[in-house]
């Protein structure tokens, strides 16, 4: 009874995370990103430390952790950080300039530390919090005070991390997600960064009431974030040439609820074609054979199932989904009953009116043989976005569209992103950063006298 009271409780209230809910949870300030499954037996492993996460569950989005010692072990407990850490920078930035003091003399030979690990390791049996620890090796530290004031606060956030570490409980929305993967394993992802993203959604002119045609074979990113867009309005067709679907997922982090959930259907291409018309369906057969040449060899064997994809997938990513959720993260996307196949009732309506939008996502497949036989699919005056990691098969797509009058407006570009490092004193371009964001093609298409 009150399981079912608290999930009732978080979907009113979406700030508050559920018994089953994925979580993305950010380790020592990007550190270590790991998506989990919230549940009563869902463990964590920071450090050699092995924390429930239990405590998680009913906390609002956003919340901060930290890992305390308890009685029966250690523990994620509920952290508020303070503010005095950044005054104390504030001043010292301006103290700084007053004192002549330098690293110039400091010599690291290992030898600076008399505390040593043993009396650490007493230290947590007694029961010492990591605050205590920290605070033990900087007065047990004889080059410290010597330190300026810049380098002091680098030491104390550098042990922090390591006997303190902070958990900090985020939402999995397609910013995070995006950023997470982009961050841990860009290849999944097909190297697709945030700001091309939106700008795919943008070009594509994704909307409410909008129904979405999606070649997505970056793990489902692309599905989740237009489904996200579109707000349980519309539709999105995740489709896909052959007879395997492209696994999806990353769509299942999002915490969809069921009616957005029914709004995410899959269909293969054959299907799509053969609901156009009589002549469709006679073309279809041959539009299917040469979507097998359209697959690389690569894909086929990648897509040979979805289960083995994902395990696959899983094992590889250790960093961003722990061992202990598949089994409830396996449960939880069986209920979900996210991509299933669309009814016919919509692809009566699709044969009709066509997709309003179209965005391909799909690195490993040849462009422009798939936006041949794709882009009779849309009505007429639908915008398309096409992503790739490379310029050479956008290229070679837009010159055949221009040749063939079949859309207009097109144009290749090249999304541009700057991070900045923001500290008093501090501010300027982070010194490593991803400065290549693929190309999009986009255009509208028209209608062809064919």
């Amino acid at each position: 009874m009150s399981e079912n009271k608290l999930h009732g409780d978080a979907v009113e209230n979406p700030r508050l995370t559920w018994d089953g809910c994925s979580v993305l949870l950010d380790i020592n300030d990007g550190d270590r990103l790991v998506f989990s499954r919230l549940s009563a037996g869902a463990k964590l492993k920071i450090g050699n430390k092995n924390c429930s996460l239990q405590p998680l569950i009913g906390c609002p989005f956003g919340s901060f952790f930290r890992v305390e010692n308890g009685a029966q072990g250690p523990y994620l407990s509920r952290y508020t950080p303070s503010n005095e850490g950044n005054s104390i920078q504030e001043q010292g930035d301006c103290q700084s300039k007053d004192e002549l003091r330098d690293n110039r003399a400091l010599v690291d030979n290992n030898k600076a530390q008399s505390l040593t690990g043993d009396a650490i390791n007493e230290m947590r049996r007694q029961g010492a919090s990591g605050d205590e620890i920290v605070e033990a090796l900087i007065a047990n530290s004889a080059t410290f005070e010597k330190k300026t004031l810049f380098s002091q606060e680098k030491y104390r956030l550098k042990k922090q991390k390591k006997y303190a570490p902070i958990v900090l409980l985020r939402r999995p929305f397609t910013r995070s997600i995006c950023e997470a993967y982009l961050k841990k394993y860009p290849v999944r992802i097909g190297f697709l960064r945030m700001d091309t993203l939106c700008l795919l959604l943008s070009m594509a002119n994704v909307s409410a009431n909008s129904d979405v045609l999606v070649v997505d074979m970056v793990g489902g990113l692309l599905t989740g974030a237009v489904a996200e867009r579109l707000g349980g309005t519309g539709y999105v067709c995740n489709t896909y040439p052959g007879g395997s679907p492209y696994p999806m997922d990353i769509a299942r982090i999002f915490n969809f609820g069921e009616e957005i959930c029914k709004r995410i259907v899959r269909s293969p291409l054959a299907d799509l074609f053969s609901v156009q018309t009589e002549k469709s369906k006679v073309s279809s057969h041959n539009g299917d054979s040469c979507s097998m040449e359209i697959e690389s060899n690569e894909q086929i064997s990648s897509t040979a199932g979805t289960e083995e994809v994902s395990l696959a997938s899983e094992n590889m990513m250790s960093d961003l989904i722990p061992e202990t959720t598949y089994s409830v993260e396996r449960k939880s996307s069986k209920s979900a009953k996210l991509g299933e196949k669309a009814p016919h009732e919509i692809f009566s309506l699709w044969k009709e009116n066509g997709f309003t939008s179209l965005i391909i996502a799909a690195p490993e497949l040849d462009t422009w043989s798939l936006v041949k036989k794709i882009l009779p699919l849309l009505s007429n005056s639908a915008p398309f976005a096409i992503y790739h990691q490379y310029l050479q098969p956008l290229a070679t797509c837009m010159n055949n569209l221009q040749v063939g009058k079949m859309a207009v407006g097109l144009q290749i570009s090249e999304p541009w992103l700057r991070e900045y490092q923001v500290l008093p004193s501090r501010t300027h371009p982070c010194m490593q950063m991803n400065g290549f964001g693929g190309y999009i093609l986009s255009g509208t298409k028209i209608c062809t006298n064919n």
